[in-house]
């Protein structure tokens, strides 16, 4: 597809997903082929293509997909495509999704004794805000279509999870929305690493029921 012949809002957020890509890429939070990034465009989706980097992404070559999951257009898709169909169909707000490797949130993924319900403790109010409660997916083979039906049986509940020995899959109402709660997840996953074995004070039920009452929060 030439990227002239992309309609005007398509071609923003084509655009958007190499931007936020780049920057993500950049910074280190994802490296090599891993990752990969998708946003709802009402009857259609777009998605990074399989083995794809997210720092060299283009615009014209992502994967266009019906939500039979059939390709429309562009490059063949990223073999975690069910990942993100699973949080769609199951979260009709969310309209991206974004799924890492970053380096301490699938050091968490790797420990032994997690909560499988809210493996990472409200540390700040910003976990709190972005994320919520995160629960631990077991641990699935990369491409086991079974993985698919884990994440669908949480996502009515929450709109991230963590991959046990992989990593998160983080849904928003936008990319934007997405990415930052990608990244506030990434930082308390380190902040949880640096204070093992350091007595913590996490917010209380409380304190976490007035974040939620004070900026209307459903996650």
């Amino acid at each position: 597809m030439m990227i002239g012949e992309i309609a005007g809002n398509e071609l923003r957020v084509r655009e958007e997903i190499c931007r936020f890509g780049r920057s993500i890429y950049n910074r280190g939070l994802t490296s090599g082929s891993s990752g990969n990034i998708s946003v709802r465009l009402d009857d259609v989706w777009l998605l990074t293509p399989t083995n794809s980097c997210l720092g060299e992404l283009d615009p014209a070559r992502l994967a266009k997909l019906d939500w039979r999951g059939r390709l429309i257009s562009g490059d063949p898709p990223s073999k975690e495509m069910f990942l993100h169909r699973s949080l769609y169909e199951r979260r009709p707000a969310a309209n991206a999704v974004v799924h890492l490797h970053s380096t301490h949130s699938a050091a968490v993924s790797c420990m032994a004794g997690l909560d499988a319900g809210n493996c990472i403790p409200p540390l700040t109010a910003y976990f709190v805000m972005k994320i919520g409660r995160l629960p631990l997916v077991p641990y699935y083979r990369p491409g086991d279509q079974a993985l698919g039906g884990a994440i669908a049986e949480l996502a009515g509940k929450h709109s991230a999870v963590l991959l046990a020995n992989h990593g998160p899959v983080v849904s928003g109402s936008s990319l934007e929305a997405a990415v930052y709660a990608t990244e506030e997840l990434e930082e308390t996953a380190k902040l949880f690493l640096l204070l093992r074995n350091t007595p913590t004070s996490p917010l209380n039920a409380e304190q976490i029921a007035d974040l939620k009452a004070a900026f209307k929060l459903d996650i």
